[in-house]
C-alpha cells in the first residue's frame, strides 16, 4: 500500500487510466486532463504538496481543452464524410409539388427519392418544376431555397420583357 502515499505513482496511474479511456474512445475527450496529470507528475517528482499538484493538473488539463480541443477537432474532422441524409445538404433538388409554408406543402425529389420539403424563407412560394438547393434538414424535411442563378436569370428575362 505504498503506491497510494506516493503521489507520482498515483498521478501516473491517472494518466494511465486516461491514455486509456482515450485510445478506446477516441473522442479527443480525455487526453486533455492526461496533459494535466502529466505535469502534476512532474510536480509531485519535484516535491510539490498535493494541492499544487491538483492545482497545476486542472490548469493545465483547462487550458489545453481550452486553447487546443477547437483546433484537434477541426484537424480530424475534416477529413469526415457525411454519410446518409445530411450528404444532401447543399445538394439540387427538383420540386415536384409547389413548396408553400404557410400551407405546409411541399415535396422535392433528389437521387430518385421524394421528401416532404419547406423553403427557408418564409412567405416564399417556390413552384413545381423548380430546381432548388438543400440548406439543411429539420426532422424529415428538408430546408430548400431556390437556385440563385435561376432565380437571378428568370429576373433578368423578366425585366428584358418589360423594357
Amino acid at each position: 500500500m505504498e503506491w497510494i502515499t506516493n503521489p507520482v505513482i498515483v498521478w501516473l496511474a491517472v494518466l494511465i487510466i486516461l491514455v486509456v479511456i482515450e485510445i478506446f474512445t477516441l473522442g479527443l475527450t480525455t487526453i486533455w486532463f492526461a496533459g494535466g496529470a502529466l505535469l502534476a507528475i512532474v510536480v509531485a517528482a519535484l516535491g510539490g504538496p498535493v494541492w499544487l499538484q491538483i492545482l497545476v493538473a486542472a490548469v493545465v488539463s483547462g487550458v489545453l481543452l481550452f486553447f487546443t480541443r477547437p483546433v484537434a477537432m477541426k484537424y480530424f474532422n475534416r477529413d469526415r464524410e457525411r454519410t446518409n441524409a445530411e450528404s444532401l445538404v447543399g445538394r439540387q433538388a427538383i420540386v415536384i409539388s409547389e413548396i408553400n409554408n404557410l400551407q405546409g406543402i411541399g415535396q422535392v425529389t433528389i437521387n430518385g427519392m421524394e421528401w416532404t420539403a419547406r423553403s427557408i424563407m418564409d412567405g416564399q412560394t417556390i413552384g413545381t418544376g423548380e430546381i432548388v438547393i438543400i440548406r439543411g434538414i429539420n426532422g424529415v424535411k428538408l430546408l430548400v431555397e431556390r437556385e440563385k442563378n435561376l432565380a437571378g436569370s428568370e429576373e433578368d428575362l423578366a425585366q428584358s420583357h418589360v423594357n
